[in-house]
């Protein structure tokens, strides 16, 4: 399976990094399975950070023998569960088990407004998981271990703008 990371610079050899912000699965390496999602994450990062180019990391990762080997949880949908998850590691607050790999969908900018509401207590559960069923989420998959890192193969970085493969 075919993997993108889309960040400000080319990353060969990815790395677990500390964050300061909670993000929706925690500290990890996040990928797509969608290049035009990294692409557009790509941008993001570049114009947030205010250096670099957009660059799309792409790396191949066999997800059979990752299943066997490694603790993988995975959402289906963005349904309660995944939200539960997501705003625990967003407050910072997850205390539940540890995974090498969490995949399921983006909380991206069409649905964080959402979570916001439900973080601050303007809207309750229910209502934040009504408006999430509408929404059409890309995929990402957060590698939080060294162990899940070493199933990476890199294969080559592209420029996000111009198309360009390195």
């Amino acid at each position: 399976m075919l993997l993108y990371h889309g960040s400000n610079l080319a990353v060969i050899k990815p790395q677990l990094v500390a964050q300061t912000r909670g993000l929706d699965f925690g500290t990890g390496f996040y990928t797509t399975t969608t290049e035009k999602q990294a692409i557009v994450f790509s941008q993001i990062v570049t114009r947030r950070r205010k250096s670099g180019v957009p660059i799309v990391s792409v790396f191949e990762i066999d997800m059979e023998m990752a299943e066997k080997s490694l603790s993988i949880l995975k959402f289906e949908n963005a349904d309660i569960d995944w939200f539960r998850f997501v705003v625990a590691n967003r407050l910072k607050a997850y205390k539940g088990d540890s995974y090498d790999i969490v995949i399921g969908a983006v909380a991206n900018d069409a649905v964080m407004p959402s979570i916001q509401a439900f973080m601050g207590g303007f809207l309750t559960e229910e209502a934040a998981i009504i408006s999430l069923e509408t929404s059409n989420l890309a995929d990402q998959a957060c590698l939080k271990s060294e162990s899940a890192l070493s199933m990476l193969s890199f294969i080559k970085t592209f420029n996000a703008t111009t198309g360009g493969h390195r």
